[in-house]
């Protein structure tokens, strides 16, 4: 069986292809364990999000959360998370961010429409490691897509403003 010999710009090549399809193989798995699809159930973040929106949630990687030891940078108040359910965690809600306590590693989260929605009133702060996610983009249906944040209504069942 005769042993085929490659030239110095054929290894090159191979050497290049390699390296892509690493890449290719990298990102394929990063994109598995970051991005999640979520559907809206319930009525606790009307009139922002409603019942069949289907959202993207994507959660950095650990190589870019450990950059920033301690802190999530990408997450703050007023954006849109996934969170497990502390009570069941097969379960997943979707939540406004109201408050991130960086020191006990925890933040709160609350529906936009405070009547429809078991949040952070209800069971408390929720750890970091319950969150899957920032939404960042509506999917579906058609005529709601788009990217978040998605603002919550500035107006209050009584007519005050939300601030």
């Amino acid at each position: 069986m005769a042993v085929r010999h490659f030239t110095p710009t054929q290894r090159r090549a191979l050497t290049t292809l390699s390296a892509i399809i690493a890449i290719l193989i990298g990102s394929g798995m990063w994109l598995a364990r970051s991005v999640r699809r979520v559907s809206i159930e319930g009525g606790s973040m009307a009139p922002a999000l409603l019942p069949g929106d289907r959202l993207l949630v994507i959660k950095p990687p650990q190589l870019l959360r450990s950059r920033f030891i301690g802190k999530e940078p990408w997450m703050k108040p007023g954006e849109v998370v996934a969170v497990r359910d502390p009570r069941h965690p097969a379960r997943i809600l979707v939540k406004r961010v109201a408050s991130v306590d960086r020191k006990g590693r925890t933040l709160e989260v609350l529906g936009d429409a405070s009547q429809a929605s078991s949040d952070s009133r209800t069971f408390g702060p929720v750890p970091l490691s319950s969150v899957l996610g920032r939404a960042v983009y509506r999917y579906a249906p058609d005529g709601r897509t788009g990217r978040g944040p998605w603002a919550r209504s500035t107006i209050v069942g009584n007519g005050e403003s939300s601030g």
